[in-house]
């Protein structure tokens, strides 16, 4: 290492950011060497709950109006969220209302529960109680803080104090459920548990496990927030292993996530968790929700997809998805945003473009149900996408994306020289006007450039063939063109209509030419389908490309070749 450069670079003064030595300080690491979920692999889905209408809700800068909660309730309904967190009806009476709503017009179907979040304090859970009346297996889910600097800071409560609270709300809950004689769940939260010394966690839940005695047939959930996101995700994997390991009555408890994403890393924190023992995930659509967000379920979902786990909500219709968390939310999704942001099916990197074009044509020949195209980690129809957006073009753009466009919008297969030439015509547009091109304006420069060539000084009419009677093998070509305008008789020879028409051109405009290669395909089925031809034409000075389209082939063949003259002309080497 070279010490030196170490040293001055560091001595530099740093502009903005304070030194962060005595200002901040590194999360404690858990205590656990003989961890096992690293070695673990998913296999399933966890319980879905979506907080959208709730911790999503009152993230907003205009939460929603009636209107706009069942626009995204219906949305939850439809992709089959087993539990939906509606709201905090003691908290307002707009979120009462609409809880009462849900209960009484929502038509929530068997198997949904609704789940209401209330704080650990006596007249907001009687209000809660009032909003769930009616309802189906409803999850009544109270939390209080437990965090060491919420106990110093905001409650100025020690251990035993915070533990009596979450203890007298568990006891208030089930003896107000046991009177109402409902079905009702429950979910006890020690919010800021990423914040709250695991021994003290555990002791809180613990008593609230006491408190309510879940069985087998009715669990308490205990849900284990990231609410704010200290540590690394492998952190809180150690924290949700070692309270599994430790909690009393496990196997009657469902144990939740519900990460935040102040670190960017909520996803891999909920991921990693479920592979510590956990079975539940609270998020929200797209990661919507406080600061920078909760969980997106919706990414995590498809991550499970794309693994091959069905991920027990429906995520194939991805634009209604994103077009209700918009109008909903008030809100837009970025361009680059997993699975769903407009761009990221897209490529405009020119080796991108090339790998994905032939992984798709490789995927079409094989015929294998398996998905393997590079840089697409899904295939775009699985959620509703199509592939038209997949290559787009711009400067950065390289002639395998290119060929790609002009083969799926329009059924041309440019042979990998012209693609070439092609490219380099196309980059220059894009040089000079720096933005994207759209297919429609490719295609048109290609039409423009080789086929229909307004500006080119030969024009084609008509040929016909016939055998040269001295030399056998060979046929002569009599052919009608016109140049600028005015009508010329050409004729060549040669073993065929493209070599006696190379021949007779060659002659007439004094410059010796030959075809070095040639292809053609047909761009529509049926009998009046109409065929292109491409010829790469070589001569003293170099190459040049040309294309012809019409419904007969060898028509097609001799345009192309008119195409790759009149470039020649136009070069000025021919006069």
């Amino acid at each position: 290492m070279d010490t030196t450069a170490q040293s001055s670079t560091s001595s530099k003064p740093t502009k903005g950011m304070p030194t962060a030595s005595g200002k901040y300080r590194p999360y404690p690491q858990v205590d656990i060497p003989d961890r096992t979920w690293p070695a673990k692999t998913m296999t399933k889905p966890p319980i879905w709950c979506s907080v959208d209408l709730r911790d999503g809700n009152q993230a907003l800068v205009d939460p929603m109006g009636h209107d706009r909660k069942a626009r995204m309730f219906h949305l939850l309904m439809q992709m089959g969220f087993p539990e939906i967190e509606i709201g905090f009806p003691s908290a307002s009476q707009t979120d009462f209302d609409f809880a009462r709503w849900c209960v009484e017009e929502g038509n929530v179907p068997d198997g949904v529960s609704l789940q209401v979040l209330v704080q650990c304090r006596p007249e907001l859970i009687t209000r809660t109680f009032e909003a769930l009346e009616g309802a189906r297996q409803p999850i009544v889910h109270f939390y209080n803080s437990t965090s060491e600097l919420q106990r110093r800071v905001v409650f100025a409560k020690d251990v035993s104090g915070i533990k009596q609270i979450a203890v007298d709300a568990a006891k208030m809950i089930t003896d107000m459920a046991a009177k109402a004689g409902g079905d009702y769940r429950f979910e006890y939260s020690p919010e800021s548990f990423t914040g709250t010394e695991l021994e003290v966690a555990l002791e809180v839940c613990n008593a609230v496990i006491a408190e309510v005695k879940p069985t087998a047939q009715n669990k308490l959930i205990i849900n284990l927030p990231s609410t704010v996101e200290m540590a690394m995700p492998n952190v809180y994997a150690d924290q949700i292993e070692w309270m599994c390991r430790n909690l009393d009555n496990r196997e009657n408890l469902i144990i939740s996530l519900h990460p935040h994403n102040d670190r960017g890393t909520g996803i891999a924190a909920a991921e990693l968790g479920l592979l510590a023992g956990a079975d539940r995930v609270e998020g929200t659509l797209f990661g919507n929700g406080e600061r920078t967000g909760n969980v997106d379920v919706v990414t995590m979902a498809l991550n499970m997809f794309t693994q091959g786990i069905d991920p027990g909500i429906d995520c194939s219709d991805i634009e209604h998805i994103k077009e209700v968390f918009e109008y909903s939310n008030q809100m837009n999704i970025g361009e680059r945003h997993p699975y769903v942001g407009e761009l990221v099916y897209t490529a405009f990197s020119g080796s991108h473009q090339d790998a994905i074009n032939k992984g798709m044509k490789a995927r079409k020949v094989a015929n294998h149900p398996i998905w393997e195209v590079p840089y697409l980690p899904i295939d775009p129809q699985d959620v509703g996408r199509s592939y038209e957006a997949i290559i787009r073009i711009n400067s950065q753009s390289g002639k395998g994306g290119i060929a790609y466009i002009l083969q799926e919008d329009y059924g041309l297969n440019l042979p990998r020289n012209m693609q070439v030439e092609f490219r380099e015509e196309i980059q220059r547009i894009t040089d000079e006007e720096g933005k994207e091109l759209p297919s429609k304006r490719i295609y048109e420069r290609f039409i423009e450039r080789y086929v229909s060539q307004p500006e080119g000084r030969i024009k084609f009419v008509d040929h016909h063939t016939y055998p040269d009677t001295v030399h056998k093998g060979v046929r002569i070509v009599a052919a009608e063109i016109t140049d600028n305008g005015e009508t010329r008789q050409i004729e060549g020879r040669g073993n065929g209509p493209i070599d006696g028409f190379v021949n007779a051109l060659s002659s007439y405009l004094g410059v010796e030419m030959s075809v070095q290669d040639y292809s053609e395909h047909s761009l529509q089925h049926g009998s009046n389908a109409a065929a292109i031809s491409y010829v790469e034409i070589v001569h003293a000075g170099g190459k040049l490309f040309g294309a012809g389209i019409n419904t007969n082939i060898v028509t097609a063949s001799l345009e192309a070749i008119v195409s790759a003259a009149n470039s020649l002309l136009a070069s000025g080497e021919v006069q």
